[in-house]
């Protein structure tokens, strides 16, 4: 399987296309669109489907990396608040995203709002023949995310000069 996109709650939408799209560099494929709760199409209906009934509304940015997986950001119109890392909790912990510029990203998610959770760290500090990096970071919603300096495969293959 390929991995196709993931979907993000958040806050503000405005705030987060303006995160996501000028820190992480991702694209805009189809901007803030409300959707509300309906049963003549067929999103109306999945949506029924996912939140349930009642679910009051949200609206939905598609954007897209590079490499073209696509990132869904939901605001829902009865939102929380900010997100809590609950480490006890299952499901989706992280994202991660791959890049050569982790200054640069890193500056830009702080101007914007996220966090920078850890100093950049070496993967393999005891092998030079494995550079790769990494460092976690958060959006301004306290959802989590990675940095890697090098693939997946590169990253952990026990094969990897």
């Amino acid at each position: 399987m390929k991995m196709n996109h993931v979907g993000i709650m958040v806050g503000d939408m405005s705030k987060a296309v303006e995160f996501y799209t000028q820190a992480l560099g991702l694209r805009v494929v189809m901007n803030n669109t409300k959707v509300i709760e309906e049963r003549e199409s067929a999103i109306g209906r999945m949506c029924i489907a996912v939140f349930g009934k009642g679910f009051a509304g949200f609206n939905i940015a598609h954007l897209v990396t590079t490499d073209g997986i696509g990132v869904e950001l939901f605001e829902m119109k009865q939102r929380q608040d900010r997100h809590h890392v609950d480490f006890a909790r299952l499901g989706i912990f992280h994202f991660c995203l791959q890049t050569d510029d982790f200054e640069g990203v890193m500056a830009k998610v702080e101007s914007l709002g996220g966090k920078v959770r850890m100093d950049v760290m070496r993967y393999h500090p005891e092998d030079d023949t494995k550079p790769a990096k990494m460092v976690y970071l958060e959006d301004p919603f306290g959802n989590l995310f990675e940095l890697y300096s090098h693939s997946y495969e590169e990253t952990y293959a026990s094969d990897y000069e």
